[in-house]
């Protein structure tokens, strides 16, 4: 799902340890996932949220992971197999166009879509996928970054959320990032 990327190399900055002094995985997503959740992150880079995803979701568990980028997603399974949660990931690469995650349909617990919509040109398709992903009364959480996205361009964000059928249920606070969360109808 191509669009403005993030360069790959950016994605060691990103998952660095020292960003958990502002935007700690643990917090945000505890009241979000539990043991045995299937969780979907498209966007997730070297793995930042998804190694704490991983070990929320428990033995259980499974964490689909999906990155456009072929370095992205190999320096997530490294990072994976130090943490000794490799088996809990599925690390899968998105085409230009899609997730690739049909085989998904109706199956997932809850979704992270994090510094990632505000990259993609068809947002309106992303949110289409994630509602097939989604099982009935699930959530999203959404977190797109103040310093890139607009509070304009984070309304029309969540208006193409709304037309793909998801219903706005809470506007969480996370440092630095303008946020939604979404459940399937």
């Amino acid at each position: 799902m191509a669009g403005r990327l993030c360069p790959w190399w950016l994605g060691y900055f990103i998952a660095n340890p020292v960003r958990r002094l502002w935007q700690d995985p643990g917090v945000i997503l505890g009241p979000f996932i539990s043991e045995g959740m299937r969780v979907l992150e498209p966007g997730c880079g070297m793995g930042f949220f998804t190694i704490e995803i991983a070990r929320l979701v428990g033995p259980r568990g499974k964490v689909v992971a999906v990155d456009l980028q072929p370095k992205m997603v190999a320096g997530l399974k490294r990072r994976a197999r130090r943490a000794a949660v490799d088996n809990r990931i599925d690390a899968r690469l998105a085409s230009e166009t899609l997730l690739n995650v049909d085989d998904l349909a109706g199956t997932i617990d809850f979704a992270l879509a994090f510094a990632l919509v505000h990259e993609l040109p068809d947002p309106r398709g992303f949110f289409g996928e994630m509602h097939r992903a989604l099982r009935r009364g699930r959530k999203i959480l959404l977190a797109e970054p103040n310093g890139h996205v607009t509070e304009a361009q984070f309304a029309a964000t969540v208006e193409s959320a709304k037309s793909a059928g998801f219903r706005l249920v809470d506007r969480p606070v996370i440092r630095w990032s303008r946020t939604a969360v979404f459940d399937r109808a």
